[in-house]
């Protein structure tokens, strides 16, 4: 094979054919891939969730991660914040002529890696190469089906009283993509990029009172609250010293001018639980590596319906709104 992707890559011929059989399909490689049809037939009968997501992170490797690991992970956990149990992914390589060989063959092996350890299969694709100058390295798109075994969550769940928990540090994804981007020393600070379906799992065995779950990616933790209790009867108010940020982050943040709370996380999730299982709930997530910080961070409550509120460090309440404009482009 050649060293760098050429247009030949993507004409549906012969070049196409040697990268799919000799790269993608060895570490991606399951009977329904292997058909190489235009699509697959799998088993279903089921209720099932379907999700899909487009990658363009810049830099495509940053401490953490790579547009591969993210690919898998953010389509991974959009199906288990809809309570499912992930099966499947679809996988489309939009490729610029010029990209090397040796840069593509790292993220589909870490996208294999991501596939074995979430438990999910490629099992249909496409690839597409454009010409130089016009795709930024690579682009990928990942569709997935997950088998809905936890139905029902929602925000229209949500009770006066019940928990928000957020299962770690906030703002890692964001600002290693950040530093990384500009160059700048990023010291300790790595993506939390991963799976969440093992933390999942965990939190619904120990719980049949999960009202909503979503992992908050663009926009950030603030932002993701702010779609729980927006146009509703009820708010939520997080207290400051409570919510997780790394020293590193927090200092970084303020170097750059960001806000940790709006900045995004690719292996984090957002709870709202029923007071009575709060403390089992934690416990359990507790156990879970991605859960090893979790925290809850406020209640919902009826004081400030449809708004998001902050108790600060100082003592006063901040109003938190969605984020306005791109904090942070190209961050997933």
């Amino acid at each position: 094979m050649d060293d760098i992707i050429t247009l030949d890559y993507g004409s549906g011929g012969k070049k196409s054919s040697r990268l799919i059989e000799k790269l993608i399909l060895p570490r991606l490689f399951n009977p329904a891939l292997g058909a190489l049809g235009d699509g697959a037939i799998v088993d279903g009968g089921e209720k099932l969730a379907f999700s899909t997501d487009s990658f363009v992170v810049d830099p495509l490797f940053f401490p953490g991660g790579d547009i591969g690991k993210l690919a898998v992970c953010g389509t991974v956990n959009d199906l288990c914040m809809c309570g499912a149990e992930p099966r499947y992914l679809s996988c489309a390589l939009i490729i610029e002529e010029g990209f090397s060989f040796s840069r593509l063959e790292k993220i589909v092996d870490s996208m294999a890696a991501q596939c074995k350890k979430a438990g999910v299969q490629v099992i249909t694709g496409d690839t597409k190469v454009v010409e130089k100058g016009k795709g930024d390295g690579i682009y990928i798109n990942t569709a997935g089906i997950g088998l809905v075994r936890y139905p029902g969550l929602s925000r229209e769940n949500l009770r006066e009283g019940d928990s928000v928990i957020v299962s770690g540090c906030v703002g890692d994804h964001g600002t290693a993509v950040m530093l990384s981007r500009s160059g700048m020393m990023q010291g300790d600070i790595s993506s939390d990029c991963a799976s969440l379906r093992e933390l999942t799992e965990a939190i619904f065995k120990a719980s049949d009172n999960i009202r909503v779950l979503r992992d908050p990616t663009r926009g950030g933790l603030a932002t993701t609250l702010n779609e729980f209790v927006q146009g509703g009867s009820l708010g939520i108010e997080l207290a400051e010293e409570l919510i997780p940020v790394r020293p590193q982050v927090r200092a970084a943040c303020d170097m750059l001018g960001l806000d940790a709370l709006y900045c995004a996380n690719e292996g984090k999730l957002a709870a709202i639980v029923a007071p009575e299982d709060t403390e089992t709930v934690l416990e359990a997530m507790r156990q879970i590596p991605e859960g090893r910080d979790a925290a809850v961070i406020g209640r919902v409550t009826a004081e400030h319906p449809g708004t998001l509120t902050m108790k600060t460090a100082f003592g006063g309440r901040r109003i938190l709104q969605k984020l306005a404009g791109a904090q942070l482009p190209r961050i997933c």
